[in-house]
């Protein structure tokens, strides 16, 4: 079983990345992020107390997620829309902060992976936590004006608001005790700030190839 594990912090272009490398790569693709939103939706219509961590656990281990590239279903229901609106991203690092929704979130991602024969799985602990023994781990990073410009471009907003909530993001994910985000010792640190996508894709399938020792020097 194939994986790549693509971890980094918000605006850095994990899931563009990760969806061309699946492509490059023939491994399915899947956003773990989406599944986090997708329990912060299950919250946020429910009208739990989000600081309340055994409730929102709870919630988080009834739910029904399925995840298929950019499509979202929670319970039977397309979340897909609902689950990339300001309001949800107001409060899912909250959420995902939570031992309890991280356990259940494990859990799925590794059926997922294990269901799919491997996959580009692309998150915040995936290399350290979820998928140690990945065949190839990336640390996807890119300068925090570089990415809050790249969010600004892609959903609107106020660049410095922006920012702000970005540096809010880094800060409750690396400093949260259940797997913060870092890179694992093992990780290919990828700086995506200067580079075009498709050179940063480029990258991380060949070093894809020399991990499975399938470069083609001919």
């Amino acid at each position: 079983m194939q994986v790549i594990a693509i971890d980094g912090p918000a605006g850095a272009g994990k899931s563009t990345v990760a969806k061309h490398v699946a492509a490059k790569t023939g491994l399915p693709y899947l956003d773990t992020g989406a599944m986090y939103r997708c329990v912060a939706h299950a919250i946020q219509s429910r009208s739990i107390d989000l600081n309340d961590a055994d409730a929102v656990g709870n919630v988080a281990r009834s739910v029904r997620i399925d995840i298929n590239g950019d499509k979202a279903t929670l319970d039977g229901v397309d979340v897909s829309a609902a689950i990339r609106s300001t309001e949800i991203n107001a409060i899912v690092s909250v959420i995902a902060a939570h031992s309890p929704v991280r356990d259940a979130m494990r859990q799925q991602q590794r059926e997922w992976v294990a269901a799919h024969g491997g996959g580009v799985v692309e998150g915040r602990d995936i290399g350290t936590v979820v998928f140690p023994g990945a065949n190839l781990k990336i640390f996807l990073t890119a300068s925090p004006l570089v990415r809050a410009k790249r969010r600004v471009e892609q959903s609107g907003g106020d660049l410095e608001l922006v920012a702000a909530a970005i540096a809010e993001r880094d800060h409750i994910d690396s400093s949260r005790e259940d797997s913060p985000l870092r890179p694992s010792d093992d990780s290919h640190l990828v700086d995506s700030s200067n580079k075009q996508i498709l050179d940063v894709v480029a990258e991380i399938v060949e070093l894809f190839e020399q991990a499975e020792g399938t470069v083609n020097h001919g």
